[in-house]
């Protein structure tokens, strides 16, 4: 404990052991120890007592649309790490779209990573894209640090980024499972979706109607068949029906490699409080129905459902326009994620030990990070988010730090204040001040 630089203290630390009083000695960025409560302090060593506050590790978020270069003004890496750090997260991996360049060629990558690189308040990630005609790019971004592939099976909402028919998944993901990689995959099945009623307008149960749980049903049968067959690897990225889990459920006892995340909105929010109009509600799959959402909440207490992401899927607001059917379908969670979550898990009977295992411990485990992130441990990166759990606040969008502060939370009391966040040791949020960016550009782990 000599060479401790920093030592953090806590009343409630939440360790992989459970929740304790202790202290938590860090040097050069990692976490060095976990000691009693009443540890001396080593000389030299600078103390941060949080007292009753809880010392959780950062959350890691697999799921966010930075969209940057390309449509910097829907989101950029400046503002929606900025926004991330706000609300405890440490760690995101980016999606391959909506950014232009999409992340589908390694030549595409390292524009993305250039661009990051100076703007990144906290750890960021990438994952590639798999589209029908870049499969001989698949290989190559592995080797060059990606986590892993998105896919779509039904149109992604720009054209730069096609849908992979039944024969195109077939053959990205047999390349795919030729390395032990990670396909990740928007799942609703296109011909469901075409089938469905599609009215347009203001009136959220018309939306609705045209996301049918049949489309994520069907389309996530087709990804198991595709899995077990080929012995791939496979994650159900925003799972929103509830009528897939016993399909995953039969698919694991199976022995097929799927994992499955859902996401704030899908447990927080619900159809029958939307209103016409309210398209910062929109998303695709939709907000479900109130007993929907409790049957996700069983499946995640269960562990059928692994782990928590945002999906963070911001646009600029003149594009989220009153008519379901042409809005931009995303919404916007970084900074609220831990917040809304937690609410919702404390009314349910969850602790703060059950939100950090979904959406810190299993997402880094999800991109092979669980050894450096998402645990209070020695070794790990000295990662922390100090979090007050009783203390409310209400959400005014103006207090957002994501580029365009678009929120279906808007209003909404919720349980949780981020009090400060920490990454490798640094503080970089404290009380709404912000250090210069700190972050560093990740890679998939050899």
């Amino acid at each position: 404990m000599s060479d401790a630089e920093l030592v953090l203290r806590s009343t409630r630390v939440i360790t992989p052991e459970g929740t304790r009083a202790a202290t938590v000695t860090v040097s050069a960025g990692k976490i060095t120890a976990v000691l009693p409560y009443d540890a001396e302090v080593p000389p030299g060593a600078r103390l941060e007592d949080v007292g009753d506050h809880v010392l959780l590790p950062g959350l890691v978020d697999t799921h966010v649309h930075v969209n940057d270069p390309g449509r910097t003004e829907w989101e950029g890496f400046w503002t929606a790490t900025r926004a991330a750090a706000a609300g405890g997260i440490t760690t995101l991996v980016d999606m391959p779209l909506n950014s232009l360049p999409p992340t589908t060629t390694v030549e595409n990558l390292r524009t993305k990573q250039d661009v990051a690189r100076d703007k990144a308040h906290i750890d960021v990630g990438f994952w590639g894209g798999a589209l029908p005609d870049n499969v001989k790019d698949l290989r190559p971004l592995h080797d060059a640090g990606v986590f892993g592939f998105k896919a779509f099976l039904s149109p992604s909402g720009v054209d730069e980024f096609p849908h992979l028919h039944q024969d195109q998944l077939a053959q990205s993901l047999a390349e795919i499972a030729g390395f032990d990689g990670l396909l990740i995959v928007h799942a609703e099945d296109p011909h469901h979706l075409a089938a469905a009623p599609q009215h347009g307008g203001p009136k959220y149960t018309d939306f609705l109607a045209s996301r049918p749980r049949d489309a994520e049903d069907t389309a996530i049968a087709t990804l198991i068949a595709q899995a077990k067959r080929l012995h791939a690897r496979v994650h159900v990225l925003h799972l929103s029906s509830s009528d897939a889990l016993p399909l995953i459920r039969a698919a694991r006892a199976e022995g097929v490699r799927i994992t499955v995340e859902t996401c704030p909105h899908y447990l927080t929010l619900t159809a029958e409080e939307v209103p016409d109009g309210a398209s910062e509600f929109k998303c695709c799959p939709p907000i479900r129905e109130a007993a929907n959402q409790d049957l996700l909440w069983e499946a995640l207490a269960d562990g059928t459902i692994d782990c928590v992401v945002t999906d963070h899927s911001p646009s600029t607001a003149d594009l989220k326009t009153d008519d379901f059917a042409t809005a931009w379908g995303g919404i916007s969670g970084l900074q609220l994620s831990l917040s809304a979550v937690w609410s919702e898990a404390r009314a349910r009977g969850y602790g703060l030990e059950d939100v950090v295992r979904w959406m810190s411990t299993q997402t880094a485990a999800l991109v092979g990070l669980d050894a450096r992130k998402g645990a209070i441990a020695p070794g790990h990166d000295a990662d922390f988010a100090v979090l007050a759990p009783d203390e409310t606040f209400t959400v005014d969008p103006a207090a957002l730090q994501h580029r365009n502060r678009v929120t279906a939370y808007a209003g909404k009391t919720l349980y949780g204040v981020v009090k400060s966040t920490w990454l490798r040791g640094e503080r970089i949020v404290d009380g709404g001040e912000f250090t210069e960016p700190k972050g560093t550009l990740l890679t998939r782990p050899q």
